[in-house]
């Protein structure tokens, strides 16, 4: 007798088809419950991918940042100053009137609001026309 010459004698037992949808199948190696056992479910990606689809600037890390200009009005510089006085970013930042961006003294403008009649002169700074008025009126000295 031969190997080939060999035969069952009882039946062969068939072999659970699972996975398949239906009553005869079982979770397809998706565990039971939730969104991730579920067909046709998405979840929601990472913040990567939202990221990678908006567009992007061109040069976005070697451009200046916006230099943002401090305004003051007369008014104040009349009550905080003395007769004579020199006004300037570094000055005025000293006495807490405007504030410094990222450790660099800010771009100081001027503007007309008040009265002003000390004689002040004004160094590197920005001036609107009717507060180059008043200063000239009041005496004031503006250098460049």
């Amino acid at each position: 007798m031969q190997l080939n010459q060999l035969k069952l004698t009882s039946r062969r037992k068939k072999k659970k088809r699972i996975g398949r949808g239906g009553k005869k199948g079982t979770y397809s190696g998706r565990g039971v419950k939730g969104q991730k056992s579920r067909a046709g479910t998405h979840k929601e990606p990472s913040i990567r991918p939202l990221i990678k689809k908006f567009p992007k600037l061109s040069g976005v890390r070697s451009r200046q940042l916006a230099k943002k200009i401090e305004n003051v009005n007369l008014e104040i510089l009349e009550k905080r100053f003395e007769e004579g006085e020199i006004v300037s970013p570094k000055t005025l930042l000293e006495k807490s009137l405007v504030s410094s961006r990222w450790g660099k003294l800010p771009i100081v403008k001027i503007l007309g609001g008040g009265d002003i009649k000390k004689a002040l002169l004004f160094k590197n700074c920005q001036f609107s026309a009717a507060a180059r008025e008043k200063i000239k009126k009041a005496k004031g000295k503006i250098e460049n």
